[in-house]
């Protein structure tokens, strides 16, 4: 099952749980005065720990490495489409809030919200 290029720019490495090599593709972009990260599962094409799974330390990584303000960013996971038959792996976009000592909080974007982000 292999992730369209379409949903990322480039490929980000970082550590995962336990230290583990993990990677995930990664899209900036600018809306409304944020900046977007999205971060896409690449399933197969990830030896490590899923972008759900990474979650706080998967978005604190992209912010070190690219110099951003987590308080200014918009953080989105992408469960791509990849043709499968499987529901499960149908297109969705989560936005992620990270709470303080509290679990991440998910919400389910509209497909008008991502064709807003993504200027379609």
């Amino acid at each position: 099952m292999q992730v369209p290029e379409k949903y990322y720019n480039e490929i980000f490495h970082f550590k995962g749980q336990w230290d583990m090599p993990s990677c995930c593709g990664l899209k900036i972009l600018s809306h409304n005065g944020k900046t977007h990260i999205i971060v896409t599962e690449l399933y197969q094409d990830n030896p490590g720990t899923s972008v759900t799974a990474a979650g706080k330390i998967l978005v604190d990584q992209i912010c070190s490495s690219k110099g951003f303000d987590l308080a200014k960013t918009v953080y989105l996971e992408c469960n791509p489409d990849t043709a499968s038959k499987l529901s499960f792996y149908d297109e969705q976009f989560f936005e992620v809030q990270f709470p303080d000592n509290q679990d991440p909080v998910y919400r389910l974007l509209s497909t008008e919200e991502v064709n807003t982000i993504f200027n379609k």
